[in-house]
């Protein structure tokens, strides 16, 4: 495939995605951007949400996990039930009783100043960090694939499509992401579609012999024998349920679309749909993986492997297939499915950083509407700017297990966020304000702790579970802070 050819497909997308701007951003305000003026179909938020959930790592690490993992992955997927359904019944009736533009918002109404300040940090790092590290890893099959051949430098690659979402984004926030995610979405499920179809087709599969041979297959089995093994499928079950409550319900990227929604009774529709899609979307995923590894294995195909281990590298099986073994046609299909799928996710995470900071930091629903959209504007681009930052910075440390254990770590402030949550759902007591961001600061580094000596200690590994470790240690840390709450703070009205 020509690096001419995948250029002016990545051209025609975005010139696609802008004139979506275009068309969506017309007479934006700073409520159509924070929120869509709270006027979004159910529907329609249900099916963008798969593609801002997913990322570019999901879409070429699920695939090529499977060889080392097998179906384990799936354990988590069906945590998610139980997950989004903590979020339908119990956090969305909160948002929408308080009319949550910033769902950190909360921790100031129920704690004060200081918490609802370490929530919003908390949030900014994590989400900073995590989009960044998406891209940075998706910018790379790109420059391998593309870029190098042209000279085009990483950074210029890395600037060009971070000033690219800007540009179709900047005007119209979530109004114009509801839009753009829910083509990306569509041209992310065609490409899993179609890679899956045509596998079948080149191992002469019919649906029958596609479903016997993804079933039968050594590779899609799920592990119950060892509890101690992260890929046991109760830890795995849990983790799943406590990463979709954070992630997806504590987190302003993916409740922001959730709040558009015109009722609390679409939005618990959207959520109900959504989890159904995504259920089955991530079995696709996992199918989609095996079909890969049995497709090289018929072919003879030699894949990546790491010289140290002598194991198989996941992360290179899809892009190496699609881009060097696949048909023309095929690989198009490819380029343009991880384009959707990391798009989607980063325009998301950038309007959601820009609502957060907003919101929470500049107290923007103070000024009127002209100041509010230069602020908006500026925050939009500041955020761009931070992003090509980290990413560049990525690039330079240029040591995977490195960038890797920065992206574990930015996994662990969310388990702040779930500690204080539970904290201000679960117990009627107050706290101390001013002593929440320290024991929020030195949870995830006593789980870090933890998580370094585990398998020395007791010979036990932890997987996704680190998640729950981190927000209850914040739970305890919060009680040891905890007061009881006056009768002016139980009863606010009066």
């Amino acid at each position: 495939m020509s690096p001419t050819l995948v250029l002016s497909l990545i051209a025609g997308y975005f010139v696609v995605l802008i004139i979506i701007s275009i068309l969506t951003s017309r007479k934006a305000t700073s409520e159509s951007f924070f929120i869509a003026n709270r006027n979004a179909p159910w529907y329609m938020v249900a099916f963008a949400m798969i593609g801002t959930s997913l990322s570019g790592v999901t879409f070429i690490s699920i695939p090529g996990m499977v060889a080392s993992q097998s179906w384990s992955y799936m354990a988590v997927v069906l945590g998610y039930i139980v997950g989004y359904l903590v979020i339908g019944t119990v956090l969305m009736p909160l948002y929408y009783r308080l009319r949550l533009v910033s769902i950190y918002t909360y921790l100031e109404q129920r704690f004060g100043f200081w918490s609802y300040k370490t929530g919003a940090f908390f949030f900014l790092v994590s989400r900073a960090v995590g989009a960044a590290f998406r891209l940075f890893l998706v910018a790379g099959v790109l420059q391998l694939a593309v870029f190098d051949g042209l000279g085009v430098p990483f950074a210029v690659t890395v600037t060009i499509s971070i000033l690219l979402i800007y540009l179709y984004t900047f005007r119209g926030g979530l109004k114009t992401i509801l839009w753009t995610d829910t083509f990306q979405t569509m041209a992310m499920l065609l490409c899993v579609g179609v890679s899956i179809y045509l596998m079948a087709d080149e191992l002469n599969l019919g649906f029958a012999g596609l479903v016997k041979t993804v079933k039968e297959s050594t590779m899609s089995q799920i592990y119950f024998s060892d509890p101690k093994d992260d890929k046991f499928f109760w830890k795995q079950f849990a983790s799943g349920a406590f990463i979709t409550i954070v992630m997806t319900g504590l987190d302003q990227d993916m409740m922001q679309k959730n709040l558009s929604c015109r009722s609390l009774p679409d939005a618990q529709k959207n959520m109900f749909w959504f989890t159904l899609a995504i259920v089955v979307v991530n079995v696709f995923f996992l199918s989609l993986g095996v079909l890969l590894y049995q497709f090289a294995a018929a072919k003879g195909i030699q894949l990546p492997t790491n010289p140290d281990t002598g194991k198989v590298i996941g992360d290179n099986v899809f892009p190496l297939l699609a881009t060097n073994h696949f048909s023309l046609f095929a690989g198009i299909v490819f380029i343009l499915g991880i384009i959707a799928v990391t798009y989607a996710s980063a325009d998301s995470a950038l309007t959601a950083l820009t609502t957060s900071f907003c919101v929470d930091m500049l107290d923007i629903q103070q000024y009127d509407e002209q100041r509010q959209k230069r602020l908006r504007h500026l925050t939009h681009f500041g955020f761009s700017i931070v992003l090509i930052i980290i990413i560049l910075i990525f690039r330079a440390i240029n040591d995977q297990s490195v960038i890797t254990s920065v992206f574990k770590a930015a996994g662990y402030t969310y388990g702040p966020l779930l500690g204080l949550f539970s904290f201000g759902i679960f117990t009627r007591r107050g706290l101390h304000d001013r002593l929440v961001l320290p024991v929020c600061v030195a949870a995830p580094l006593l789980t870090w702790f933890i998580n370094e000596h585990s398998e020395a200690w007791w010979g036990y590994k932890f997987g996704f579970e680190i998640l729950m470790l981190n927000g209850l240690i914040t739970f305890l840390g919060l009680l040891a802070i905890s007061r009881p709450r006056t009768a002016a703070e139980l009863n606010p009205a009066g």
